[in-house]
């Protein structure tokens, strides 16, 4: 309820009445002049509150008079009057109804019964109450009123006094309060008119407000009373403590600091009062010196007296913290006070507070940054900041030396007054907890004897003082043992960290505005405000002197974990700062001291030892007095957690680590894992004591450089608690982290980084050197991690790196060695894995950098690195080999590095890599790499420590060859443009191009390079593989067929070779071959040599030996083929042409069937030389042309899969092309001089030869051991003459068809062993040609061909091919005999009793008859064919198969002699016709007639399981020769020799009554009479009976020769049937009689019907007469008992009506 409510204004109406009531009733008897005023009171109250509205200002208006009666109370001065009125008037106070004339009236009251010492606390209380509750009293009644709370301070009373003293702190608290209100009221009026300018009298009042004016009167009597001086306003003072002054000054100046610095006024008091009173009372501080005799000068002032003291550090600690910036010149003297007061002559209880107020500020960054803008940075100055830090650090070292005079009670005493003793026993546990009982438990620091113990002070970052708040102790207090040092340490800590985070958060701060300012402005160039980092600096410069000795001492006696880890940590941010910063000294130096703790005491590290002494030099002073860095001791006690050796090269003792030793470890890997982009240089010191530390503890590095605990130890002196083996495996893991987190590093940091661990690495280097003890890799293995880490910018440290692991690689010791080749490699394979940005197929310079130290290792002598560079090698084609691109020269060059001092491993495994390579990758290597390829093969041959790989690398180039050939053209391309590159660099640079066998085109110095390579191979002196080499390398038979390969070799190889030459190193080769062959030892060689197995191919040396011959010769016929053209033009080309014939022919009849058949693949490579055709590119269209088919063109594919021997194109064409201007095609009209006729009739000769000699049969049956040649020898043989005879077909003769036909006669007589029959023989009834057999018809039909195409001359050759082929058709019924060998037939030999087995030869004879018959259809009407009777002796050999017809081995032979009969005859006749009166086919007519006479009435009888169908087949065959000689014989009779129609005849007629084949069955009889053979033959004769039209008197002869044959042979037929009749009696007549009589009664009838259709005048008298003749015969045939012939007799007889007519009546006389 507020106090201006109605009800509270009601309540106070009526408490006013009651109190005025009560004062009346009191004053009633003794005071009756204040019972009517109390009773004029009461009505005045009345009337007040009857006429005003508002009441509480009418009140306030009368309140003189409303008051009035109450003061009089009050003058009574009796205690319970007195009592009642004060109460009243405070009611009336706290509804703010006094007016100002009231408040002085009061305030005088008041004063009166203060004076009187009546009611003192009431008075306090109401003087309270009136200046709290309204701002009526102003000037001197609030003066007033202050003063007499004073005066009220210092009465005898305690209670009065401490009342007073709160009541005078809270009335100038409201008196300052009541000015910032005033303020606040005026803040904008204020602004408009501001104080008067220029006003000279400073402490002029006039320009203040009413409550400024009275806080300033008061402030400004403070100081005169602290002085003791007589105060301006508050008159009536009659005593004052100068301790109650500061205190009331340190309150205003603390809680009211915007009131001095916002008026001038106030400002001026600060530097003419405060500032000059503080100083003056400090003064006996700074004079006294502990230890000096004070008991000569009595007078207080002299001597320091703690409360004013105490006090006085308290206002100057107010004044800094806020009226630094109005106060600089006295703040520097206030603290150079505080640092003299840190003085070890003062008191300690001077110290102790010096030392809270020194903590104070040092909470304070931003102050401490003014300190040193405003002091340290200034010339002239005192350096104020450096000598604070120095002050604190100068006090801890005094701790430690200065025993603690004249404090012994201390040490007893418990420690400090606030239980924090307790607090720093429990924290001191965890940090010593395993120290053996001989220490207390309490955090301390303990320093050459000195134990001081450490005590929780302060929470961090908060300046908790004990003593500067002691304000009620009057005598110094005693300061417990280790306050001062606890005290002095967090200062120290609380500095570092406001420093280190205030200059931090600028810093980020800053370098976000940079970032901003150019995300904002690109283009532009970021300007730090220069100012910041020089204060920044400045403030690390001055003060990292003093910090870092005071820590590293502290550190050094510190017995507390935790207290370890702060000063740790201090270190830590100092040296992190000092980086960031730029500082390097600083920084240097507290790394230092951190990797100097991490050691055992007095270790001795180079690096740190000399980073020391030029600390150790640096001194540092304090106000003029120089300090020494204390070294630090080594006799604090601390737990022992690791012993070991110390990393020297000299063996010394054991060190020891400790538990301090290892946390230190830790911050050291902490600072270099967050900091390392700002450690710089100081990477040398951290990584140097890592290694150290490191080594002591036993870690050994594993897979990818991380450390991990090694093995048990190095020596018995290693020992190592379960402590730190737990923590083994954390350090590991932080010591890899540090190293992963290089990746964040910028470049510049990363190269320091890489630095320190090259130069660690080389200090361990030269440890190493001279022994054998294990070397640190410390420096090696993290050099790998770090290189790994940072593969996403490898390149700016690659060179640095691999430059100083390739000289690890070759150090002497061993280990050292195999970590640097395992760091080199795995950097290289992790580089080429790694996915760069842009990949490393597009980025060739970065390829090239990552693999030049692979390159480099090659240098290195060492087996060991060697092999580890070829292992990795082979990783890296295993598994990026398809992406090496333009790293493959230096890949190779690797691969081909090898020496034959190196030893069977490395060779092994550098071939492995080869072989991949070859294998794999020559596709996708760049073309300008395969010479290098080439090359390295070569180094593998030539190599002595391997045999087997110097054979194997011959294969590979092999293949390479054979890639060469596969890829020419692209080959070719990629080079050409290459070179182009390469020669207009040349031109621009100036130089000449050099390369090998330059200038001929790029890819054939390829090829050179291979040949060279090989003619390398040829000479290499170890005889197990010469012979060998020289044939497999110069003539391999794999080597390739491109005739620009082939061009190549023998360009390099036979260009400047003469004749003489080509003896010597070609045909010598084969002679040797040849005699060696044919003499070798044919015994078998057994495989126990060694572990060396021999196939059975190859298991004598005759056989070997023949492989070898066959490689030479195969290898001479190449050079020969490919190159024929420049070996024609060394001028001897045909002594050497002979030569090689020679051996061919001499190979061919080796004994040996590989070398036989080799021999003659290589005679038919010598002839697949082709010309130059003049409109086609195509070499094989002179085949075409011919109709040779394709399987022709490579009859030996099986020598090469897939490698046709006749090229696709022109090979002078291609010769130009390879060899450009070196060899020109001839003139197409020139073409007779490169194809010189006298070497193919020379090879004709030759193949004449081999053919006559291998075929000839062995002249008697005793030559069991007689070779036979075996069938694929023989094919092969044939299959040359169609490619020989291309080139001679011009010039060959009869003579030369002759010859032929002998070879072929003869090959294809041979026959096949049993053992080969089951592979070449078809089955017996399968038709098939063998290949011979092929081989012999192809022959024969490129000779047609080339015949039909011919010129005339040539023609004369048909009949002989005629005669050849005819000879064939005849094995069909008449096998070969091959000389006098018995031989089995396929069909009845069981392969096991046959030594030799003939051929089924039907199939081949058949196809000589359709040959035969193609051809004579072709060449009918040729002269040669007409004069050589060739139609006479194919009839003569027809009639073999045609008599024997049924006996044929084969039944298809007598049918296609039939059908070839029969198109030959039709071809034929025609021709024999047109030159019958020639008389050159006389002879044939005969023959003719006895092939029809053999065949239709064969001696053979079919085969008693022929089926009726078969036979009714057979019969259409004799019913088509019928029909020939009705259309093409009879017809023409008048051409026709009689004989011969006469032999028809007979033979129809024969035909036509044909009796019956008594191996008949009754069922079949109808059908196995050739009833349709007898009636067409019948039907011929009839035919031939009757012609309509009878041109010739030939004619008409025919046909009455014919009908008298007929008519007598059915006359014969019936009597016979009428005479059996009548003698068989009742039994029926055979079957196959009377089927005849019935089928002749059938002829009648069709004869009756033919005569009747002829004109008369065409049948002869004759004939009729015979016709009528047979009636008689006939009506004898009635009584037959057949039904059969009855009916057939009915037919027969019908016709004979016509014949009866009533005779002719002779008319006489005209009677009938």
């Amino acid at each position: 309820m507020s106090t201006s409510s109605p009800e509270a204004v009601k309540k106070l109406l009526e408490n006013m009445q009651t109190d005025l009531r009560s004062l009346s009733m009191e004053c009633k008897k003794k005071f009756p002049p204040v019972k009517e005023a109390a009773e004029s009171g009461i009505v005045k109250i009345k009337t007040i509150a009857a006429r005003n509205t508002d009441i509480l200002a009418a009140l306030k208006e009368n309140s003189s008079e409303v008051v009035q009666p109450f003061l009089m109370g009050c003058g009574t001065k009796e205690p319970k009057i007195t009592q009642l009125c004060l109460a009243a008037i405070q009611r009336l106070m706290s509804h703010e109804v006094v007016s100002e004339a009231a408040a002085g009236n009061i305030i005088n009251m008041l004063w009166q019964l203060m004076e009187n010492g009546l009611e003192e606390l009431k008075l306090l209380q109401t003087v309270l109450v009136l200046l709290t509750t309204n701002t009526v009293v102003h000037d001197e009644v609030l003066s007033k009123a202050i003063v007499l709370c004073f005066r009220l301070h210092f009465t005898k009373d305690n209670i009065t006094n401490n009342t007073a003293a709160a009541t005078v702190r809270q009335v100038v608290t409201v008196v300052f309060e009541r000015m910032v209100a005033e303020d606040e009221r005026f803040k904008g009026i204020v602004e408009q008119a501001p104080p008067v300018q220029g006003n000279t009298n400073r402490r002029s009042v006039s320009t203040l407000r009413p409550s400024a004016k009275d806080a300033y009167m008061l402030f400004q009597d403070l100081c005169q009373l602290v002085n003791a001086d007589a105060p301006y306003w508050l008159v009536g003072m009659t005593e004052m403590t100068r301790t109650f002054g500061l205190e009331l000054l340190e309150s205003v100046l603390n809680d009211f600091p915007g009131v001095f610095l916002q008026h001038q006024e106030f400002s001026f008091l600060l530097k003419e009062r405060v500032c000059p009173l503080v100083i003056k009372l400090f003064s006996p501080n700074i004079k006294f010196r502990q230890g000096s005799s004070s008991a000569a000068s009595p007078a207080p002032v002299e001597k320091p007296y703690f409360p004013i003291c105490m006090r006085l550090l308290r206002v100057v600690s107010v004044l800094i913290k806020h009226f630094y910036s109005l106060l600089v010149t006295e703040c520097e003297i206030f603290l150079s006070l505080l640092v003299k007061f840190l003085d070890g002559e003062k008191p300690q209880w001077l110290r102790a507070v010096a030392v809270e107020s020194v903590h104070r500020l040092c909470v304070q960054p931003h102050l401490l940054r003014s300190f040193c803008q405003s002091y340290d940075m200034k010339q002239h100055s005192t350096k104020v900041f450096r000598d604070i830090v120095n002050a604190l650090g100068s006090f801890i070292q005094s701790l430690f030396i200065v025993p603690n005079v004249g404090n012994t009670a201390a040490v007893s005493a418990p420690a400090g007054g606030s239980g924090s003793g307790a607090q720093g026993t429990a924290q001191g546990g965890p940090g010593t907890g395993g120290v053996s009982g001989n220490l207390t438990t309490q955090a301390a620091f303990e320093y050459r004897g000195t134990w001081i113990p450490l005590m929780t002070v302060s929470v961090q970052g908060s300046a908790k003082a004990t003593y500067l708040e002691m304000l009620d102790k009057v005598e110094p207090p005693s300061i417990p043992e280790g306050y001062a040092m606890s005290v002095a340490f967090s200062a120290l800590l609380d500095l570092v960290r406001g420093i280190t985070t205030m200059i931090e958060r600028e810093l980020a701060a800053e370098e976000e505005a940079a970032a901003e300012f150019r995300e904002a402005h690109p283009d532009q160039e970021w300007q730090p405000q220069p100012g910041a980092h020089l204060v920044w600096e400045e403030m690390v410069s001055a003060c990292w002197c003093g910090l870092l000795a005071a820590l590293s001492l502290l550190l050094d006696a510190s017995t507390d974990e935790t207290a370890t880890e702060n000063i740790l940590k201090a270190e830590l941010t100092m040296a992190s700062l000092c980086g960031r910063l730029g500082l390097v000294t600083p920084r240097d130096a507290f790394i230092t001291a951190i990797c100097k703790a991490s050691l055992p005491p007095h270790y001795a590290l180079t690096v740190l030892s000399s980073n020391a002494a030029n600390l150790s030099s640096k001194a540092y002073s304090i106000q003029g007095q120089s300090v020494q860095i204390i070294s630090p001791s080594s006799e604090s006690h601390q737990q022992v957690v690791a012993v070991g050796q110390p990393l020297t090269s000299q063996p010394q003792g054991t060190v020891v680590l400790t538990a301090k030793n290892i946390q230190c470890m830790r911050t050291l890997l902490n600072l270099a894992h967050c900091h390392g982009a700002v450690l710089g240089t100081s990477w040398q010191l951290v990584l140097a004591t890592l290694q150290h530390l490191v080594w002591i503890l036993g870690l050994k590095p594993g897979v990818g450089g991380a450390l991990k605990p090694g093995r048990a130890v190095e020596g018995p002196s290693t020992v190592l608690t379960t402590a730190v083996m737990t923590d083994l495996p954390i350090i590991s893991n932080i010591l890899s982290r540090l190293f992963e987190s290089s990746q964040y590093l910028d470049d510049v940091s990363l190269h320091h980084l890489i630095n320190a661990l090259c130069s660690l690495s080389l200090e361990a280097m030269e440890m190493a050197y001279g022994n054998n003890k294990e070397p640190s890799l410390f420096a090696v293995a993290k050099l790998l991690e770090t290189g790994l880490v940072n593969m996403d910018r490898i390149e700016i440290l690659w060179r640095p790196l691999t430059g100083h692991l390739l000289e690890v690689c070759q150090h002497p010791n061993s280990r050292m060695r195999e970590w640097g080749a395992e760091a080199v490699t795995a950097l290289i394979k992790a580089g080429l894995a790694y996915k760069h940005d842009p990949p490393l197929a597009q980025n060739q310079r970065l390829q090239l950098l990552l693999l030049n130290p692979l390159k480099e290792l090659s240098n290195v002598f060492h087996a060991d690195i060697r092999q580890k560079q070829l292992e990795s090698v082979l990783q890296i084609l295993q598994s990026q080999g398809d992406g090496l691109g333009p790293g493959w020269p230096l890949v190779l060059g690797v691969i081909g590095a090898i020496r034959n001092d190196q030893g069977e491993s490395l060779i092994r495994t550098a071939f492995q890599c080869l072989q991949l390579v070859v294998t794999d990758f020559l596709p996708t290597m760049p073309c300008t790499c395969l010479q290098i390829v080439v090359d390295v093969a070569g180094s593998f041959g030539l190599q002595n420590q391997e045999l087997n790989i110097s054979l194997t690398s011959i294969g590979l180039l092999w293949n390479i060859s054979d890639y060469f050939f596969q890829r020419g053209e692209a080959i070719t391309q990629e080079l050409e443009r290459e070179e182009e590159a390469l020669q207009k660099q040349a031109q621009e640079s100036g130089e000449t191009l050099n390369r090998p066998f330059h200038p001929a085109p790029p890819f054939d110095c390829l090829w050179l390079c291979l040949y060279a390579k090989l003619g390398e191979l040829c000479v290499d002196p170890r005889p197990c593989c010469a012979q060998k080499r020289r044939a497999d390398v110069v003539f391999h038979h794999r080597c390739p067929r491109d005739p620009a390969a082939a061009a190549n070799m023998a360009y390099c190889g036979l260009e400047g070779l003469n004749y003489r030459c080509r003896r010597q190193v070609l045909f010598h080769l084969l002679d040797c071959v040849r005699t060696s062959s044919t003499t070798a030892d044919k015994e078998k060689i057994e495989s126990g040599g060694g572990n060396i197995l021999i196939h059975h191919s190859r298991d004598t040396a005759e056989k070997q030996w023949a492989e070898t011959w066959v490689l030479t010769l195969a290898g001479v016929a190449r050079i020969f083929n490919t190159r024929r053209y420049l070996l024609q033009q060394l001028g001897d080309f045909f002594e050497a042409w002979e030569v090689l014939l020679n051996h061919i022919q001499s190979a061919a009849l080796s004994k040996n069937n590989e070398v036989s058949l080799a021999a003659l693949k290589s005679f038919q490579e010598i002839l697949q030389i082709v010309t130059p055709v003049k409109d086609s590119d195509k070499a094989s269209d002179a085949f075409a042309a011919i109709g040779v088919p394709p399987v022709l063109i490579d009859p030996l594919s099986a020598s090469g899969p897939g490698r046709p021997l006749v090229r696709s194109d022109s090979l002078v064409e291609r010769l130009t092309r390879y060899n450009g201007a070196e060899l020109q095609a001839p003139p197409p009209g020139e073409e007779s001089a490169l194809e010189d006729s006298a070497l193919w009739w020379s090879a004709w000769n030759t193949w004449y030869r081999t053919g006559t000699d291998s075929t000839r049969p062995p002249s008697g049956p005793t030559e069991k051991l007689s070779f036979i040649p075996s069938q694929p020898f023989l094919t092969a043989l044939i299959q040359i003459f169609p490619a020989l005879y291309q080139h001679i077909k011009a010039n060959f003769s009869m003579e030369d068809l002759k010859k032929l036909g002998v070879i072929l006669h003869g090959a294809v007589s041979v026959p096949i062993s049993s053992d080969a029959s089951p592979f070449i023989l078809p089955s017996y009834t399968e038709a098939v040609l063998t290949s011979l057999q092929e081989a012999v018809l192809t022959s024969l039909d490129v000779l047609q061909k080339a015949i039909c195409v011919g010129p005339e001359n040539l023609q004369v050759m048909y009949p002989a091919i005629f005669e050849q082929l005819l000879l064939f058709m005849e094995f069909s019924c008449k096998p070969p005999q091959y000389g006098r060998m018995e031989t089995k037939h396929v069909a009845n030999a069981k392969y096991n009793q046959a030594e030799w087995v003939a051929l089924n030869y039907v199939p081949f004879a058949e196809r000589s008859l359709e040959v035969v018959v193609d051809l004579y259809h072709k060449t009918a009407c040729h002269k040669a064919v007409i004069n050589e009777k060739v139609l006479q002796n194919i009839i003569k050999t027809l009639r073999m198969p045609l008599g024997l017809k049924y006996a044929c081995p084969s039944e298809s032979t007598w049918k296609l002699a039939v059908s070839s009969l029969l198109k030959v005859l039709s071809i034929g006749l025609p021709v024999a016709r047109q030159h019958a009166s020639s008389g050159k086919f006389d002879t044939m007519w005969p023959e003719l007639a006895n092939a029809f006479e053999d065949f239709l009435f064969t001696k053979s009888t079919p085969p008693d399981n022929l089926s009726i169908q078969e036979f009714q087949k057979n019969e259409a065959i004799d019913v088509e020769v019928v029909q020939l000689i009705s259309t093409e014989i009879l017809p023409f009779a008048n051409f026709i020799p009689k004989d011969f129609v006469g032999q028809i005849m007979a033979m129809l007629n024969r035909g036509s009554i044909h009796s019956q084949s008594p191996s008949f069955t009754e069922a079949e009889i109808d059908v196995r009479m050739r009833e349709e053979f007898s009636k067409v033959c019948f039907e011929t004769l009839l035919q031939f009976s009757f012609s309509n039209k009878v041109s010739t008197p030939q004619e008409g002869y025919i046909s009455r020769m014919a009908l008298s044959v007929l008519l007598k042979r059915s006359q014969d037929v019936l009597r016979r049937y009428v005479e059996d009749e009548r003698l068989s009696g009742r039994c029926p007549l055979p079957r196959q009689q009377v089927t005849e009589i019935i089928f002749v009664l059938k002829a009648i009838s069709t004869l009756m019907d033919s005569l009747k259709k002829t004109q008369p005048e065409n049948v002869d008298g004759n004939t009729w007469a015979q016709v009528i003749a047979l009636y008689p015969t006939l009506v004898e045939c009635i009584t037959c008992s057949s039904s059969e012939v009855s009916s057939a007799l009915k037919e027969a007889l019908g016709p004979f009506k016509d014949f009866m007519q009533p005779p002719v009546s002779r008319v006489q006389n005209g009677e009938s």
